[in-house]
């Protein structure tokens, strides 16, 4: 049986020569349980090969997520950006359906010097519009997951992140702790500090597994600068053991994806901590 707490890569792992979808044997073979797949650029994976990497995955018992292009601003101010948005998150879940992806990662987007409560607004219309399209596309197995977000100038603070998936069916919260770190400019220093991140989850959604991201990071006045190695983590935060205690004080199943440099190395040894740790 598995642990409560899964451990994988960002993308494939650092020494691994093979194609995208067929990384999970290889995932596996490292001692892991869990595999990102990366479309940062846009969604370039075909139906075939997404199709292999399902088939990969469930042999190997590996479990898949996906990160959506970078390019997705649900709040845009250009209606242009909001119609290609649109597309690269309707590109996103046919391609997770064919993988068999539980969750669907984004970034939503950028105040553009609005106030937060209209950025928010103009998100959920664009939300909206996304569910009128997937339905005329027939996409009925999908999960969205935005994440929080490491910059100042972005939309996605954890309660902005509730707030989106408090609000729409199919919608669940990538919590990425480096970037509540930076956009916090050091917030999370010791165990205590991630109560109130947990408080807030726990009031308002019902969550059966809490999709992470985790790396050291780097920041500056304006939030996330650079993510940095596990080795490098006394001169960068956060500690991961300050969140794997939290998460086995109070019986949480979640996946963290690791996103350091050495992105299946650096998971590997999360994992190694954790066991230790339970």
């Amino acid at each position: 049986m598995k642990h409560k707490v899964m451990f994988g890569p960002a993308g494939s792992p650092v020494n691994y020569k093979g194609a995208a979808y067929k990384a999970p044997k290889y995932i596996k073979e490292e001692g892991l349980d869990s595999y990102e797949y990366q479309s940062p650029y846009g969604v370039r994976i075909g139906e075939k090969s997404a199709k292999i990497l399902k088939e990969e995955s469930e042999k190997h018992d590996i479990l898949i997520s996906m990160h959506g292009p970078y390019y997705i601003n649900l709040c845009s101010k250009e209606e242009e950006k909001i119609k290609k948005s649109l597309n690269h998150l309707i590109a996103t879940a046919r391609a997770g359906e064919w993988m068999g992806a539980y969750r669907l990662v984004f970034h939503p987007g950028f105040y553009s010097n609005r106030k937060p409560g209209k950025a928010m607004e103009i998100s959920k219309n664009t939300i909206n519009q996304l569910f009128e399209e997937l339905e005329a596309e027939g996409i009925e197995e999908f999960t969205f997951a935005p994440e929080t977000t490491g910059k100042r100038s972005q939309q996605g603070n954890v309660s902005e992140i509730i707030e989106l998936c408090a609000s729409f069916d199919h919608f669940e919260p990538t919590v990425d702790f480096a970037h509540v770190h930076a956009r916090g400019r050091g917030f999370l220093n010791k165990k205590e500090d991630y109560n109130c991140i947990f408080s807030q989850l726990e009031d308002n959604l019902d969550i059966d597994i809490l999709h992470c991201h985790f790396t050291t990071i780097e920041y500056g006045n304006g939030g996330e600068v650079k993510h940095h190695t596990l080795a490098e983590s006394n001169e960068y935060g956060p500690d991961i053991k300050d969140l794997l205690a939290n998460l086995i004080d109070n019986g949480w199943r979640a996946n963290i994806i690791c996103e350091t440099p050495l992105r299946d190395e650096d998971a590997l040894k999360m994992k190694e901590l954790y066991e230790s740790m339970i």
